[in-house]
């Protein structure tokens, strides 16, 4: 005969494992438009003036402090390259996703010759927002977000030279690579991608999105 003590343990234990997998968001499920905790600080941008498109705003340094991703927030980090800048914006953004407690996806991209599949990869998982972090993705990320108007992108220390309403940049004078058809800048430095300047980058592009001031790039060279 099974014992009572027994029983309980197992249906006990079997409803511990459903609930586990019942919370655990496998991006299957829809979910409300993400809006953000928190509010932009004081010079973040000019309140008498929402930016217009492609428009450069210069924040306050600190402004967007105050901004956190709502729970559950859906990210992939769309990355390409190994070079020490890109690891540098790697980091900053599993930083970011760790302390703040965002559910990060990474996809990343160092074919060359699937980079425009890799950012169409992205887009098809669902996220609330594609960070891309790496200059081998400015040119596909140029290819294929305009056909994605539905879908928010970051790309962070870099930025696109025509970009479409949805792709915001976090970017400054040390980094601002515009795609293979313009070359790189002259001041482009690869020690300005410090731990300090691309976080920054980071959590000023995602405070840009969640206030849905999109399409723009935020300019950081006082940030840090």
């Amino acid at each position: 005969m099974r014992s009572p003590l027994r029983s309980a343990a197992t249906l006990a234990a079997v409803a511990a494992l459903v609930s586990g997998c019942a919370s655990a968001d496998d991006w299957s499920r829809p979910h409300a438009a993400p809006t953000p905790v928190g509010a932009l600080g004081p010079g973040f941008t000019d309140p008498t003036a929402t930016p217009t498109p492609e428009a450069t705003v210069t924040p306050r340094p600190g402004s967007w402090n105050g901004v956190h991703p709502p729970e559950g927030y859906r990210v992939v980090l769309l990355t390409a390259g190994d070079d020490r800048p890109t690891r540098a914006l790697v980091k900053a953004v599993r930083d970011w996703a760790e302390e703040e407690d965002v559910d990060l996806r990474t996809v990343t991209a160092d074919d060359p010759a699937r980079r425009v599949a890799a950012v169409r990869e992205a887009v098809d998982m669902g996220p609330d927002l594609v960070v891309g972090a790496g200059n081998d993705l400015v040119d596909p990320l140029a290819a294929v977000t305009p056909s994605h108007l539905d879908q928010q992108f970051l790309v962070v220390g870099a930025e696109l030279a025509e970009p479409t309403e949805n792709v915001t940049a976090a970017d400054w004078s040390g980094a601002s690579f515009r795609g293979e058809g313009l070359g790189m800048s002259s001041t482009y430095d690869p020690a300005s991608f410090t731990a300090a300047r691309c976080g920054a980058a980071v959590r000023a592009g995602v405070a840009a999105v969640l206030n849905g001031l999109t399409g723009i790039v935020v300019w950081l060279d006082d940030a840090v």
